[in-house]
């Protein structure tokens, strides 16, 4: 019995986990990287061939966003999920393949002005159909045996629609294991879905920690800060831009602004237009419909039961078509724009924010995490010009965020999860940035007196005998993806960041005189190279 961490270790996307159970090959997601990459990911260990199963957490591209790519090299076996992630994968697996496609037609007309060899895309349109259909549908809760020796049951994340933590029973001989892959555990009292569902017992858990670091700042009313917002840009003239990711989180804005509007938050503009400009985030809204009875919270039941859809309201206007998308920046009333992707990293948000971003009146709200070297973590940290198009934009408008707005738990909500499963042999921490990592790490073994461990690309763990069969070290990433030419000293100074900024989380606890003795040393440090 194996398990090989993959991706998402010590990075927030990406993530894969290798397993071997009975000679089984099984992967656990198997997810597209996002973001600038900071460490190289180990392979898998087989061809893609020799993979019997993979089970998948939930449908967000950073977990089954390679999918289509393991199809294409020759995976003939079975996806195993939730239903309702089966139906958002059949249509968020297409939309990915529809964007690499776009994108290598696009990078192949410059390619050939230049005499270039032609740009092949990641996969294709055939390659997220075939993978399409190797999903295989399960309910919430229905145990199952996977193959010999592994039985599998999912539970509510709380995350997404659909999302799932799985308990997998594994069994060689007559030694049994039960390992817990967390996926991304939800945020309390999301809008719209229910709330995670706890886990009692494991021996081996492998769980996120994307907000390990950090509680979410949590407004006494959501749509009140929401209307707040909104009521602010209007007030000087300006429209709302929202970089939403289209499945999940634009649902929750359209119950936010439903509310908005029949409690008629926004003065002097009560019929202002609301335009949903992403045709996957109008597919994955009907699936949310579609889906109500088995994944709504009590209190979108209760419009439901009351003959009201939460999701629709006057004045939503969808824009399918790439017309419909350019004719919205040409309508001059005070609106707001919903459009993906959440990160601002491909899709019709892009085009927006190069028609908006430079005017003072407009606000971007961002409402979502944004990783480490997005379009969107650039805008948040108050970037004054980035590059859209090949053009240079200026940042005038104004930048927020919706606090308290996250589809992942923080610190207290992985605490209260974890804590939940009694006595587990060691917690494996994956699925966040390297320092926030290693704060969660030291919560867990300082304040839980767990067993904790972050592994890197890579590492190896029998479950059986208990061991770390290999232990990888980390491998720094000296270019970027898009393979132009980096400063490698520049990234080994903000590796040097990363470990400074978890010695100095860790610090906590330590006597004055270290703590005094340590800032010294760093203003020191600062003091020198600020001359």
């Amino acid at each position: 019995m194996k398990i090989q961490f993959i991706g998402a270790t010590h990075e927030v996307t990406g993530s894969c986990t290798y397993l071997e159970i009975n000679q089984f090959r099984i992967l656990v997601d198997f997810g597209m990287e996002q973001g600038r990459d900071m460490y190289e990911n180990a392979q898998i260990p087989c061809a893609p061939a020799q993979i019997d199963y993979v089970l998948l957490t939930h449908a967000h591209i950073d977990h089954s966003g390679l999918l289509p790519l393991l199809y294409a090299g020759g995976f003939h076996g079975e996806i195993h999920t939730t239903d309702v992630t089966v139906s958002l994968c059949s249509i968020m697996l297409r939309d990915s393949a529809h964007i690499q496609e776009f994108e290598a037609s696009w990078r192949n007309r410059k390619a050939e002005r230049k005499g270039e060899e032609p740009y092949v895309p990641l996969y294709t349109m055939e390659d997220a159909v075939g993978a399409i259909s190797q999903l295989r549908p399960h309910k919430y809760e229905e145990k199952f045996q996977l193959c010999e020796g592994v039985e599998v049951r999912f539970i509510d994340a709380g995350h997404l629609l659909g999302s799932a933590s799985i308990e997998i029973w594994a069994t060689e001989g007559s030694e049994t294991r039960k390992l817990v892959f967390s996926g991304d555990i939800g945020n309390l009292n999301q809008p719209l879905i229910r709330d995670p569902q706890y886990i009692d017992e494991a021996d081996y858990v492998i769980m996120e920690s994307t907000y390990g670091d950090r509680k979410h700042e949590r407004p006494k009313d959501y749509v009140t800060a929401f209307a707040q917002v909104i009521q602010q840009t209007f007030d000087r003239g300006g429209s709302v831009i929202i970089p939403s990711f289209a499945v999940g989180r634009t649902q929750e804005l359209l119950y936010f602004l439903r509310q908005i509007k029949e409690r008629k938050l926004i003065k002097n503009y009560p019929d202002f237009p609301v335009f949903m400009d992403s045709p996957l985030a109008i597919e994955a809204t009907s699936i949310f419909m579609r889906n109500q009875n088995s994944c709504y919270d009590e209190e979108a039941l209760s419009y439901v039961r009351q003959g009201i859809n939460p999701l629709t309201f006057p004045d939503l206007i969808l824009a399918t078509t790439p017309e419909e998308s350019r004719a919205i920046n040409f309508d001059k009333r005070r609106k707001i724009i919903i459009s993906a992707s959440g990160m601002c990293e491909a899709g019709r948000i892009k085009h927006h924010l190069k028609h908006n971003l430079w005017q003072s009146q407009n606000t971007i709200l961002f409402v979502g995490y944004q990783a480490y070297g997005t379009l969107g973590r650039s805008l948040v940290e108050g970037a004054d010009s980035v590059k859209l198009f090949g053009e240079t934009v200026q940042v005038a408008a104004e930048i927020r965020q919706l606090a308290g707005i996250s589809g992942h738990a923080d610190v207290d909500g992985l605490t209260t999860w974890i804590s939940h499963i009694q006595n587990p042999k060691r917690v494996f921490v994956i699925h966040g940035e390297n320092s926030v990592m290693e704060h969660f790490v030291a919560h867990l073994q300082n304040d839980l007196k767990l067993k904790a461990y972050a592994p890197y690309s890579g590492t190896e763990f029998d479950p059986i005998s208990d061991q770390i069969l290999i232990e990888a070290v980390p491998k720094p990433i000296m270019k970027n993806k898009a393979g132009s030419k980096a400063n490698t000293v520049y990234h080994r100074l903000l590796a040097a960041l990363e470990r400074l900024t978890g010695l100095i989380r860790r610090s906590e606890g330590r006597t004055n005189k270290d703590l005094a003795r340590l800032t010294d040393q760093i203003n020191q440090i600062c003091n020198k190279w600020e001359k």
